[in-house]
Order: C-alpha cells, then sequence, then structure tokens
C-alpha cells in the first residue's frame, strides 16, 4: 500500500529534519510543524500538492511551461503578479483562469 502524502512528510522530516523538508516544499518550519500537529489553517491542499510534488515525484503539465514538479507550481500559483516578464504574465493569468492544476479560485 502507497503511503499518504501526510505520512510522507512524516517519514522525510523524521529522516532529514522538519527544517530541511519545510524548505524542500516550499513552506515554513512552522507550517510544517501545524500539519503535523493537525492544526494548520490554511490551505491544506496546497501544501499536499508541494509535499506530493517535492517529495514524491508527481508532476503537472502546466499550459504557459509544460511539465513541472507539483511543488513548483504550487511556488509559481503563490508568487506575487509581475509585469516584467510576459511568462511571469501568462502564468499569473493561468492560475488564475480555470488552470485545473490551480488552487486559486478562477478569476
Amino acid at each position: 500500500m502507497q503511503e499518504t502524502w501526510l505520512e510522507v512528510l512524516r517519514t522525510a522530516c523524521k529522516a532529514k529534519g522538519q527544517r530541511v523538508v519545510a524548505t524542500m516544499i516550499g513552506y515554513s518550519d512552522a507550517v510544517v510543524s501545524a500539519v503535523l500537529s493537525g492544526k494548520y489553517k490554511g490551505n491544506l491542499k496546497a501544501v499536499q500538492s508541494a509535499v506530493e510534488g517535492a517529495l514524491q515525484g508527481v508532476t503537472v503539465e502546466c499550459p504557459v511551461v509544460g511539465d513541472l514538479p507539483r511543488q513548483r507550481c504550487v511556488e509559481l500559483q503563490r508568487a506575487p503578479r509581475s509585469t516584467a516578464n510576459p511568462t511571469a504574465v501568462q502564468l499569473h493569468r493561468a492560475c488564475r483562469g480555470g488552470c485545473p492544476h490551480s488552487l486559486i479560485a478562477k478569476e
């Protein structure tokens, strides 16, 4: 039986340390601690996606940049809006415009 993403997170933290794993998935040590204790009040689906990408090798097909690790998809969704780079503008629109991998409500 395959481990759940939460079991994978817990195992990785025991093996590598919580701070290292938090950096790997793109979240703070405090967020990982709250998730592991069952007290996280934020977007748990986003943390799950980051764990799946960084620790389980899950990838998604981004409509803008192609195949990428799931945690990178989450990072791009969380990135501040930028008009300095055409790709960043396309990503901002795609992430908020109905991309099936987006964790952001459609605008």
